[in-house]
């Protein structure tokens, strides 16, 4: 089950990091080809220097088929199970639609790119979550509170008395929880509403995207975020690790990057532990 598998990834790996793969070929370092074989040489690199310090990998997919390379993508997830079994792989997708395209959706999700887990956007329903939660043994994580400046527009529109966003939180624990490995996504910029989601969803699983290059806080995040035992979260990086230098010193530049990122979530995670002892 995916919340085995997202426990023992935690527990073997030690850490909460996951590394967002978003290869841009208009920020690749110095050195890099700036084309499809650029892109996947360079994603491979990123995914050796930071698997000794991840709990999963989070390969946004919108990078690779802007470019064509969904075959580059397919190998390099092939890669990421291949050698390395205990990191969690994570296809950004944000699907959302529903009937026979859902099920396409979670069939390129789970079959073609082998994805531990895929993002998904509740706003058709819970019709259009129901072909991925028919993966039993695979995780979907919902958009619920997005950091983006216009996520407020509708997210943080009161309804019956609370944010929007409350309610998604609500639905996915008291009822997909029941029904699948669901967790949910929450923006790493809004810790005090990362704090209200927790509250709702006691330890589902939750995907927190923004820390480094979008202005999160790694400590904020932890210390709003976690469940008592210091796991319960997936903070997410890409920018701020795979653009951490653009001159040649980039491959030990990702590397500390990485390293820095989960040591700093880990402090955060002692003092969380030590508190609720």
């Amino acid at each position: 089950m995916f919340r085995t598998r997202l426990a023992d990834a935690w527990r073997r790996q030690d850490s909460l990091l996951c590394v967002g793969l978003d290869p841009d070929p208009a920020r690749f370092p110095q050195g890099v080809a700036r084309d499809v074989h650029g892109l996947e040489s360079f994603c491979r690199e990123i995914i050796e220097l930071t698997a000794p310090y991840v709990c999963a990998f989070k390969p946004q997919i919108a990078y690779f088929a802007a470019l064509g390379a969904e075959a580059a993508l397919e190998r390099l997830c092939a890669a990421i199970r291949r050698d390395h079994p205990h990191v969690v792989l994570v296809l950004d997708a944000k699907r959302g639609d529903i009937g026979d395209t859902a099920r396409r959706n979670a069939v390129e999700a789970y079959e073609r790119y082998g994805a531990d887990a895929v993002t998904v956007n509740p706003w058709l329903g819970t019709d259009s979550l129901e072909p991925f939660f028919d993966y039993a043994d695979r995780g979907t994580f919902v958009l619920c509170r997005t950091s983006n400046p216009g996520s407020d527009e509708f997210q943080a529109r009161i309804v019956d008395g609370e944010p929007l966003y409350v309610h998604v939180a609500r639905t996915a624990a008291d009822s997909w929880s029941k029904r699948a490995g669901v967790g949910l996504v929450v923006g790493a910029t809004r810790p005090t509403e990362l704090r209200d989601v927790r509250n709702v969803v006691g330890d589902m699983p939750l995907l927190v995207p923004g820390v480094g290059a979008q202005g999160g806080d790694a400590t904020s995040v932890v210390t709003n975020g976690a469940t008592a035992d210091g796991t319960g979260l997936l903070v997410n990086s890409s920018r701020a690790v795979l653009y951490a230098a653009a001159d040649d010193g980039w491959r030990e530049a990702a590397r500390s990057a990485a390293m820095n990122t989960r040591d700093e979530l880990n402090a955060a995670r002692r003092e969380v532990t030590n508190r609720s002892r």
